[in-house]
C-alpha cells in the first residue's frame, strides 16, 4: 500500500513537469520566432528607421520638359515654386499638432488632417505634401518657426504654367496629383505625393518623356529634424522638351472662330498630317488644375453640360452627313456603279422601296452628273447610287478611307467610330440588315459615327490622290504612338482607288466652293479651295422632313471638310458646329477664315 501511494505521488509530479516543460517549450519557441522575425524579416524596416532617425533623403523635383509650338513659342512653361510637406516621425502627438499647423497655413484643420490620411500607409519619414504652389513670401512664415513645428519640411517643386490660358488646353492637357490608387497600380512610374503628372493630352501621352527624372538630397539631422549636414546630392534632370505641330496663331484663330459654339476645327499639313490647329470648343484653362479649383469651381467644371474637358475632335462622334458623299462617290467609281458622266435626275424626291424620299432643295436639281451632285449636296443622286450599291461594298469603300478606326493621332482616349455593315448587324443587334437602310447610310445618316479628326485624315487622303497620313502633333521627341494607342495604318497601304477616281471627286469639291455650290462660304480668293459641306440631322429624318414642310426650323449640326489649293495641296480644314445650321452656311465660312490666315502666314503677310 506504501509503495502505490509513493508512485500516485509522482505520477502527479511528472504530469506537472511535463506540462511546465511544454509551457517553457512554447514560450521559448514564440520568443525566437519574434527574434527571428524581427532580426531577419523585418530587418530592413527597422535599419531604415534607424537610420531615418538621423538622416532623410529629400527629393529635388525634376521640372518638366517645356512645350513649344512648331515655330519655338511656349506653350508650356516651369516656374519657382515651393511646397510644405508633413513629416510624422517628427511629431510626438499629430493630432495636437493640427490646430497650430492651421493656423500657420490657412488650412482648415479637416482638409489638414484628410490630406495626411490619404497617405497614412506610406512610412513615417515620407514628407506629405499639405500645401503646394506656393511663393517664397508664402514660405517664409515656415522657415522661420522650424523649431516650433520640426515636422514641417519646405520643398522646391517647380510649377507648371500654360502662358497662353486657355490656348491649346486639349492638345496640352492638363496635370493633377496621382491618386493613392494610381501610386499603388503603377510602382513602375515611381510616383510620389504631392507630384503633378499628366491627365490628358500631351502632358499624358508623354508623361514619360515631360517628368524627367528626380533628384535627391541626403541629410543628416537632429532629433528636431534640423540640418547637421549634407550627406550628398544627386541633381535632377528636367524632362525632354516637346516641339509640337501646332502653329500658335493659326490655333487662336480657330478658337476665336469658334468662341461661343460648341464646336472643332482641325486643321492638317496635307502631305505629313501634322496638326497645325486643333480646337474643342468650349475649352479649359489648364492653370486652374495647378492652382487647384475652388470646391465650387470644380463641381461647376465637372457637371457642365456642354462638357468643357472633354475633346470633341478625336471622341466626339457625330453622323457625317453629306460629307459622306465623298465616300459613295469614290466607292461608286471605284467600283463602276457609276461613271463622272453618269446622270441621275433630281426632281425634289424620289419613291425608293416603297417610301418617298425628299432632295434637300424640294424644287429638284434637275440632271446631275457625279461632279454637280457633290456641288449641290444633291440628296437623290446619292439616293440612286446607294439603291445601287451594298451595305457591306459602302462600309469597304469608307474603312478603305480611314473611317471607322482610330486616326492613330498621338494624344490619349481617342475613339474608333462606327462604320455599319450587315456583319456588324448581326453581331451587335443579332438582326439582318435591311436595304432601306443603306439608303439613309448613303447620305451619311443612320448608324454611322464618325470624329471630326477622321473626317480630316480622310480629306487629306483625298487632297493627297490616296496617299494616306497619319494625324501627328508632336514633330520633335520620342518616335513611337503615344501611351496605349494602336498602330495606325501606314504610309505602305495600297492607294484606296485610282487617281483619276480622286480627280473626279476633286472636281465635284472645287465646284462646291468655286462654281456657286453649297461650300461657296469657303472661298479665298487665288487661293483653289475644294470641300464639301454637311448637314447632320439631330433626329430622324422623317421627323426632320415632317417638321420642315411644316415650317419649323430644324437644327442640324454643320459640317465643312476640305482642302486647298487644288494642286500641291498645303493644308485640310475640318470644321464641325454643332447645332450650326447648313453647313454651308455656318461651317464653309469658318473654314474659309482658316484657309485666309493661313494663306496669308504661308505668304509671309
Amino acid at each position: 500500500m506504501s509503495q502505490d501511494h509513493i508512485y500516485e505521488d509522482l505520477s502527479l509530479v511528472v504530469r506537472r513537469s511535463r506540462t511546465v516543460f511544454w509551457i517553457v517549450a512554447g514560450l521559448t519557441f514564440f520568443a525566437l520566432s519574434y527574434y527571428w522575425k524581427l532580426q531577419i524579416l523585418d530587418h530592413r524596416k527597422y535599419e531604415q528607421m534607424a537610420e531615418a532617425n538621423r538622416s532623410r533623403m529629400r527629393v529635388l523635383a525634376a521640372p518638366r520638359g517645356l512645350i513649344r509650338d512648331r515655330n519655338g513659342d511656349i506653350l508650356a512653361d516651369n516656374v519657382a515654386s515651393f511646397d510644405i510637406a508633413f513629416v510624422r516621425e517628427n511629431v510626438k502627438d499629430e493630432a495636437a499638432a493640427y490646430p497650430g499647423i492651421s493656423r500657420l497655413l490657412g488650412i482648415d484643420e479637416a482638409t489638414l488632417r484628410a490630406r495626411i490620411d490619404m497617405h497614412r500607409d506610406l512610412p513615417l519619414w515620407e514628407p506629405i505634401v499639405i500645401a503646394d504652389r506656393l511663393g517664397p513670401n508664402d514660405v517664409a512664415p515656415v522657415e522661420s518657426r522650424r523649431l516650433e513645428f520640426p515636422e514641417l519640411v519646405v520643398e522646391a517643386e517647380p510649377r507648371r504654367t500654360y502662358p497662353g490660358g486657355t490656348l491649346a488646353a486639349h492638345v496640352l492637357g492638363y496635370l493633377q496629383e496621382p491618386t493613392v490608387d494610381e501610386i499603388r497600380a503603377r510602382p513602375d512610374r515611381k510616383y510620389r505625393p504631392g507630384q503633378m503628372v499628366g491627365k490628358s493630352g500631351v502632358e499624358r501621352a508623354y508623361d514619360d518623356v515631360l517628368k524627367g527624372q528626380d533628384g535627391s538630397i541626403y541629410e543628416i539631422v537632429d532629433s528636431l529634424g534640423r540640418v547637421i549636414e549634407e550627406g550628398g546630392r544627386v541633381y535632377p534632370i528636367q524632362g525632354h522638351d516637346l516641339r509640337l505641330t501646332i502653329d500658335r496663331r493659326l490655333q487662336a484663330e480657330a478658337e476665336r472662330a469658334l468662341e461661343g459654339r460648341e464646336g472643332v476645327i482641325v486643321a492638317l499639313a496635307a502631305d505629313t498630317g501634322n496638326v497645325l490647329a486643333l480646337a474643342s470648343s468650349p475649352t479649359f484653362d489648364p492653370n486652374k488644375f495647378i492652382t487647384r479649383f475652388t470646391p465650387q469651381e470644380w463641381l461647376a467644371l465637372q457637371s457642365d453640360p456642354l462638357s468643357p474637358l472633354e475633346n470633341r475632335s478625336i471622341r466626339g462622334l457625330y453622323a457625317p452627313g453629306s460629307i459622306f458623299k465623298l465616300v459613295m462617290g469614290l466607292g461608286g467609281l471605284g467600283l463602276g456603279f457609276v461613271t463622272p458622266d453618269t446622270t441621275v435626275y433630281c426632281s425634289g424626291s424620289a419613291e425608293i422601296y416603297g417610301t418617298v424620299r425628299h432632295c434637300w432643295f424640294a424644287p429638284g436639281h434637275g440632271s446631275m452628273d457625279l461632279a454637280d451632285a457633290i456641288k449641290n449636296s444633291c440628296n437623290i443622286y446619292f439616293y440612286s447610287l446607294g439603291r445601287r450599291m451594298s451595305i457591306d461594298q459602302i462600309a469597304q469603300a469608307a474603312g478603305r478611307l480611314g473611317l471607322g478606326r482610330r486616326t492613330g493621332l498621338d494624344l490619349p482616349g481617342e475613339k474608333d467610330g462606327l462604320v455599319p455593315s450587315s456583319d456588324w448587324k448581326k453581331k451587335a443587334l443579332n438582326a439582318p440588315w435591311y436595304p432601306g437602310e443603306t439608303i439613309s447610310v448613303a447620305i451619311g445618316q443612320g448608324q454611322l459615327q464618325v470624329t471630326p479628326m477622321q473626317v480630316a485624315a480622310m480629306t487629306a487622303r483625298i487632297a493627297g490622290r490616296g496617299r494616306p497620313v497619319r494625324p501627328r502633333l508632336v514633330e520633335t521627341g520620342p518616335p513611337g504612338p503615344a501611351e496605349g494607342e494602336p498602330a495606325p495604318p501606314g504610309p505602305g497601304d495600297p492607294p484606296a482607288f485610282s487617281p483619276a477616281t480622286y480627280e473626279a471627286v476633286i472636281a465635284g469639291m472645287w465646284k462646291s466652293v468655286n462654281d456657286g455650290g453649297t461650300g461657296q462660304g469657303a472661298r479665298v480668293a487665288d487661293f483653289d479651295v475644294c470641300g464639301k459641306t454637311g448637314s447632320t440631322q439631330t433626329m430622324s429624318r422623317e421627323n426632320a422632313e415632317r417638321l420642315a414642310r411644316a415650317g419649323h426650323p430644324v437644327k442640324t449640326h454643320s459640317w465643312f471638310s476640305g482642302f486647298a489649293p487644288r494642286v500641291n495641296p498645303k493644308i485640310v480644314v475640318t470644321v464641325l458646329v454643332e447645332f450650326g445650321g447648313g453647313g454651308g452656311a455656318t461651317a464653309a465660312p469658318v473654314a474659309g477664315r482658316i484657309f485666309d490666315v493661313f494663306k496669308h502666314e504661308a505668304a509671309g503677310q
